[in-house]
């Protein structure tokens, strides 16, 4: 199993982070503080009208006080409970929200670059991740 001392595992969340933040446009919520992927990923599971376990147990954390540190938790927990590749699909259902949060250089906006990206996270679904929530 992979445990927080892996150096892969450290490897893996930067390069998640980095591609979900790639082109990303900025947006700031009503109090001025900026949005991040953690705010596309609510959206776009809110848009689906199902009640994420992810986002329920990453809003419960009172010691997370920025999305950034909201979208680290909920990849993770993503990677513990297999559900990484499927929580990022549904986000990525909806071409117009998609276009509203990420500009054209982004990989999310091609569908071949989109499908890739996808098997390569299910593929992460045969892993055994035994992290630290």
């Amino acid at each position: 199993p992979v445990t927080d001392g892996s150096r892969e595992l450290h490897s893996l969340c930067a390069q998640l982070e980095f591609l979900l933040q790639f082109d990303l446009k900025e947006k700031r919520s009503f109090f001025g503080q900026r949005k991040d992927y953690w705010d596309f990923l609510c959206q776009g599971l809110a848009q689906c009208r199902q009640e994420h376990e992810g986002v329920h147990f990453v809003t419960s954390l009172d010691k997370l006080k920025t999305p950034v540190g909201r979208g680290r938790a909920f990849l993770r927990y993503c990677l513990v409970h297999r559900q990484l590749a499927e929580s990022l699909q549904l986000c990525l259902l909806d071409p117009e929200s998609l276009c509203e949060w990420y500009y054209a250089r982004s990989p999310f906006l091609s569908p071949k670059r989109r499908a890739e990206i996808l098997g390569s996270l299910y593929e992460l679904d045969c892993v055994t991740f035994q992290l630290a929530l």
